[in-house]
């Protein structure tokens, strides 16, 4: 992995601008793909669809993912990146607005490794945003994938 990508996973195009402001106030400064569905995340991650010969051992750093999706949601997504050899390990926290009990299990038990519900206000949403890139990107070892 030769550089530090970040996968954000989220249909909302406010989300979206909220998050790259966030990253942007934070300093973070690695490049995001941004999926817009469940579809679009999949294809990106395994080199199919839009992103058909894209090297895919140039795995993100870490995947933010929302939950609700169109097309495939976010659990789907989830299973699909656990079952697949190549992505099994790849690190992949759910980013979402969801604080339904139901949706932390099911994240956990697909294999999610973390679970932020998204704050209401931007202020506490940038200090989320920089505690989450501190940690995934600084201080977290990923896992020897795409290699």
């Amino acid at each position: 992995m030769t550089e530090k990508i970040i996968l954000l996973v989220e249909d909302n195009p406010d989300d979206v601008e909220l998050t790259l402001r966030a990253f942007r106030k934070n300093n973070i400064l690695n490049r995001v793909i941004i999926a817009k569905d469940g579809v679009e995340a999949l294809d990106f991650l395994f080199g199919t669809g839009v992103h058909a010969g894209r090297d895919i051992k140039d795995l993100p750093i870490v995947t933010l993912l929302d939950l609700k999706l169109p097309k495939i949601d976010g659990m789907e997504v989830l299973k699909k990146i656990r079952q697949d050899e190549r992505t099994r390990l790849l690190p992949v926290v759910i980013l979402t607005s969801s604080s339904e009990e139901k949706d932390v299990i099911n994240g956990y038990s697909l294999g999610a490794n973390s679970y932020i519900r998204k704050p209401v206000e931007f202020s506490q949403f940038v200090e989320a945003i920089k505690q989450l890139g501190l940690y995934w990107l600084i201080w977290n070892e990923p896992p020897p994938i795409g290699k």
